[in-house]
């Protein structure tokens, strides 16, 4: 490679590592004076709830109207209507996931708890009912409890299939007449046949429209609609029937949900444990630094600031992507460099072999990156299928440990081979590369 050229990589490597390590320490002092670069976004890292503390809430979801095929359906479904409508109110970096019938929600940096569940059970539960047989004598019954001062009535309702499940959207409208505002609903093709059939069944009798169980209106059905529209009217103000409109486009809950179990996480216990772990990693890495120059000297000392510039970068692109980091996902960090760290002795091994066969500088170099790939290729991608079964089939912590150590694992090959290469590629024809002693 001619030497301008390697000077080009060499100068972007260093841009490259200056400017993510910029991103990952955004401000440096000089003199007494706090530089703060203004070219590059200033971003956190993303913190899980084992290490900033938050709320940790578990629901109990409601399948008793939910036939069984459609049980695990129907919770994915409750899943997702519960992600949008936490990052629709800006609440964290939110963990939602499916344990049977119940629904797991943590949500990190977040103190209040009250106030994540108030947050959460913004999202009503769309559900129409129709008249059960004996409506009229529910009515009159009812009636006369009222009369008698009674308040406990019996709902002359019953519960249908259609729910908010069926959603497709809800838009803000106006009544033609009173212009009094109203909720415009449209439904997805299965509840439009749904819908459908619940009116024609239920012509010139009242189809009750419940939120959260609570009744808020009950046209009558003049005939059967097709198309999948309805539209709900009450005595809303037009700010409440926004409000309405947003939370339904967030997400209406395909079933009911009850708050079983609700509590804070403190990060006292998270902050000790990430102190260590982060010491234990900074010791481990002088270590391997020390390691690296004593046993292959000048190879050493260039993979030393080759795992330097790893380190920054990895961390840059954990802040870029963002990579919410737990407990697990540290140490899934932590042995990526390792693995960085064996490819770059696979390296220098087959580097030094080479050169006690006598061939030249060049040559061995050749050589030596030419041998330890099978090798680097092969360790790293077994690595990486047994990393995509653990994402795909583990829990949220393991999942963290996955994502952090694949990322750090592409890293390290870039790092080795790149970096590393072209570091070593710099004393090609200088008069260091005849100094033995610094090679082998």
């Amino acid at each position: 490679m001619p030497k301008k050229k390697l000077y080009i990589i060499i100068i972007f490597i260093l841009i490259l590592a200056f400017l993510a390590g910029n991103l990952v320490y955004p401000y440096a002092k000089i003199f007494g004076v706090v530089i703060e670069p203004q070219f590059l976004p200033k971003k956190d890292f993303k913190l899980g709830l084992d290490l900033q503390g938050g709320a940790h809430l578990i629901y109990q979801a409601d399948l008793s109207a939910i036939e069984k095929k459609d049980k695990n359906e129907a919770m994915d479904g409750l899943r997702d209507v519960i992600e949008r409508r936490v990052n629709f109110f800006g609440v964290g970096e939110p963990l939602v996931q499916v344990q049977g019938e119940r629904l797991i929600v943590e949500l990190p940096g977040v103190r209040d708890v009250s106030e994540a569940i108030r947050a959460l059970g913004k999202t009503p539960f769309l559900e129409f009912k129709e008249p059960k047989e004996n409506y009229q004598e529910i009515l009159e019954k009812n009636e006369k409890l009222l009369e008698n001062g009674e308040k406990e009535l019996e709902e002359p309702f019953k519960s249908t299939s259609l729910t908010g499940r069926y959603l497709k959207k809800a838009e803000l409208g106006f009544d033609q007449t009173t212009n009094e505002p109203l909720v415009l609903l449209e439904f997805d093709e299965e509840g439009a046949k749904i819908f459908e059939g619940l009116t024609e069944k239920n012509v010139g009798k009242p189809l009750a429209i419940y939120f959260d169980g609570v009744l808020i209106s009950a046209p009558n059905v003049q005939e059967k609609i097709s198309g999948g529209r309805a539209r709900i009217t009450g005595n809303f103000t037009v700010n409440e029937t926004k409000e309405l409109v947003r939370n339904l486009n967030a997400g209406a809950l395909p079933v009911p949900i009850k708050l079983i179990s609700q509590k804070n996480v403190g990060p006292s216990l998270g902050k000790i444990s990430l102190e260590q772990s982060l010491k234990a990693g900074i010791f481990g890495f002088l270590a391997i630094i020390l390691f690296m120059i004593l046993f292959y000297r000048l190879p050493g000392i260039l993979a030393s600031l080759a795992l330097g510039i790893y380190v920054v970068l990895i961390l840059a692109i954990f802040k870029l992507v963002p990579v919410t980091l737990t407990l697990a996902g540290i140490a899934g960090f932590i042995l990526s460099i390792g693995m960085a760290v064996d490819a770059h002795v696979l390296i220098f091994s087959r580097t030094r072999e080479e050169l006690r066969l006598g061939k030249s500088f060049s040559a061995a170099l050749e050589q030596g990156f030419r041998r330890a790939w099978p090798a680097i290729r092969d360790g790293n991608l077994t690595t990486l299928i047994v990393v995509a079964i653990l994402f795909v089939f583990g829990t949220s912590f393991v999942k963290g440990f996955a994502l952090t150590l694949s990322l750090g694992i592409l890293m390290s090959m870039f790092t080795a081979i790149f970096i590393t290469g072209n570091f070593l590629n710099i004393f090609i024809g200088t008069r260091f590369e005849k100094i033995n002693w610094l090679w082998r």
